[in-house]
């Protein structure tokens, strides 16, 4: 299916919530109807007051997901916002606290938590740890190494990620991809942007060496070195449209040969930008093959988001396209972690880019643009990868659903036609790009989507990661946030720290390490295993409710060769 999920915030068009949301008709539905039975293990998770205070508003959709109400968040935590002839229901998550606190009335309560091994075997099922050689044959790196996961909230998971090293030229890149109306545009990207990126920093001479290689049938040199976890996969059936439009711009490229050295940040913006374009050609031109016809189409009316880093030397560029986000982790001399915003979100938060998507269209539309902090009253995200829904003419976007398969052609979210839509395009993918040179101080990068920057504040991210690739804990005086607490349950929360402490060292992986404390954090700020244990235990009718997919890399710095490099310089 074209459209997400009833339980994707980001885009969807049948009922249900994520970047693209549909508003509600009627505000007091059942949570448990006669079409669908409660889950079974739904209960033992949930107090009996707790079961109480989600069903005076919870709802329930024909299209058979458990949805939430709360006319409030109607439009503030839609990914994609709300027309009045579908349903989307959404609870936001901020209110799982009460959901997990509310107090137990009943007199046999039934409780049921994962164990701490399991907690640790759903934690650790998508991490992913890569230790980089210090010289890789060019230079040598100023990255040690980097720790990858990914926890689910859709299914399946919209987000992606990767990771390689560039071979016919120095860095690495890595990057991460949040997908929205299902994950197809996400998952092409992340296969694909990579080598539009090295194919645009490679000389004249080595696209020549490549071309010639195709065209003689000879081995082609290796571009990219991936590094993935087993669940990253690639389209095997898409591989060959897949090269043959990344061939068809290198022979451009060729043509267009200046003879200057490739910048990176040209690079990077040209790349983002051509794939993009690919995207929408390929949906237009359409594929014999039924199979390949259906899923490039599926690419282009799904979309994605994308922050990738690329790394070469202490040269680290951050190209940003939508709302994930890059943060850079500073060791002051104190000791203590500061964070170093290194992207910006495109998203109505961001006068600058509200300002810019004004400039584009005429002045009488200034009005409709951005309704409801969103584009055209429909999109969270101001630049993202497909979507074409806001990029094609309306004529071209019924000509191609017209002509497309059954699938499309009876797809509703398809059909759709955003309100107020005169001049498009009204989105991009051209990504903003920001350099910086590493000093001996920055020890480490983060790259996530906004599943971790929706429930963690970055400065807590860039102390967590850096007490754990440390082991050094600077304690903070306990912040009870207003909450009256007694002596005994001071004493319970400093005993806790103190086991906290002792066992960071259970996660291998920084990455795992930040995921605990994004869905295990309680209002002290310290990772309480029974709430951890109740949002992993989360129906998949439910998870989607109270957080969003969360994909995290976290990239640790070689300081003393970064320093070497500085002093180079001087």
């Amino acid at each position: 299916m074209l459209a997400a999920s009833c339980c994707d915030r980001r885009m969807c068009v049948c009922p249900g919530p994520r970047r693209i949301a549909i508003p509600v008709r009627s505000s007091r539905l059942p949570l448990l109807s006669d079409a669908m039975p409660a889950p079974a293990h739904l209960f033992p998770l949930i107090r009996n007051c707790e079961i109480s205070r989600i069903g005076s508003t919870a709802c329930y959709c024909h299209h058979k997901h458990l949805c939430c109400l709360s006319s409030h968040f109607a439009h503030s935590h839609f990914r994609y916002a709300p027309q009045k002839k579908f349903a989307a229901l959404y609870r936001p998550k901020e209110h799982f606290n009460h959901f997990i606190h509310a107090r137990d009335y009943a007199s046999t309560p039934q409780r049921f938590y994962l164990t701490p091994p399991q907690v640790n075997s759903i934690l650790k099922a998508n991490e992913y740890s890569f230790k980089v050689p210090e010289f890789d044959g060019k230079n040598v790196s100023s990255i040690l190494g980097f720790d990858s996961n990914q926890l689910p909230a859709n299914a399946p998971i919209e987000d992606r990620r990767s990771a390689a090293t560039c071979l016919q030229t120095r860095g690495m890149l890595l990057g991460v991809f949040d997908g929205h109306a299902g994950c197809a545009c996400a998952q092409a990207v992340s296969e694909r942007l990579f080598y539009y990126i090295a194919v645009s920093l490679l000389p004249h001479e080595t696209l020549l060496e490549i071309e010639n290689a195709v065209e003689s049938g000879r081995a082609l040199l290796p571009i990219l070195q991936w590094h993935k976890h087993p669940n990253d996969y690639f389209s095997k059936e898409a591989s060959k449209l897949y090269f043959n439009s990344l061939r068809t711009y290198w022979q451009e490229l060729i043509d267009l040969n200046s003879g200057e050295t490739t910048d990176v940040r040209e690079a990077l913006i040209n790349a983002f930008k051509r794939l993009d374009n690919d995207i929408s050609l390929e949906a237009q031109v359409g594929d014999p093959n039924s199979f390949l016809n259906y899923l490039v189409l599926r690419v282009a009316f799904s979309g994605s988001t994308a922050c990738v880093a690329h790394v070469d030397g202490v040269d680290l560029h951050i190209a940003n396209t939508g709302d994930s986000r890059a943060m850079l982790g500073v060791q002051e001399e104190d000791g203590s972690w500061s964070a170093v915003n290194l992207s910006y979100d495109h998203n109505a938060q961001n006068e600058h880019e509200v300002e810019r998507v004004k400039m584009e269209h005429p002045k009488s539309e200034e009005k409709s643009l951005v309704k409801q902090d969103r584009l055209l009253g429909l999109l969270m995200p101001f630049r993202a990868f497909g979507d074409v829904k806001f990029k094609w003419s309306i004529e071209l976007q019924k000509r191609v659903v017209e002509s497309g398969p059954d699938q499309l052609n009876d797809n509703e979210y398809t059909k759709f036609i955003p309100p107020n839509y005169y001049t498009p395009p009204y989105l991009t993918a051209e990504p903003e790009v920001i350099h910086h040179k590493l000093r001996p101080q920055d020890k480490f990068l983060v790259l996530a989507t906004d599943g971790l920057w929706e429930t963690m504040h970055r400065q807590d991210v860039a102390r967590i990661v850096g007490e754990y690739l440390t082991g050094v804990h600077h304690q903070q005086p306990i912040a009870v946030g207003g909450y009256k607490v007694t002596l005994g349950q001071m004493h319970g929360l400093l005993t806790e720290r103190r086991a906290r402490i002792s066992s960071v060292f259970e996660d291998q992986n920084a990455a795992t390490h930040l995921i605990r404390h994004a869905v295990g954090n309680n209002e002290f700020g310290t990772v309480d295993h029974e709430r951890l244990s109740k949002m992993l235990s989360l129906p998949e009718e439910l998870a989607r409710m109270y957080r969003d997919d969360i994909t995290i890399i976290v990239v640790q710095f070689n300081s003393h060769v970064i320093g070497a490099y500085q002093n180079e310089e001087l």
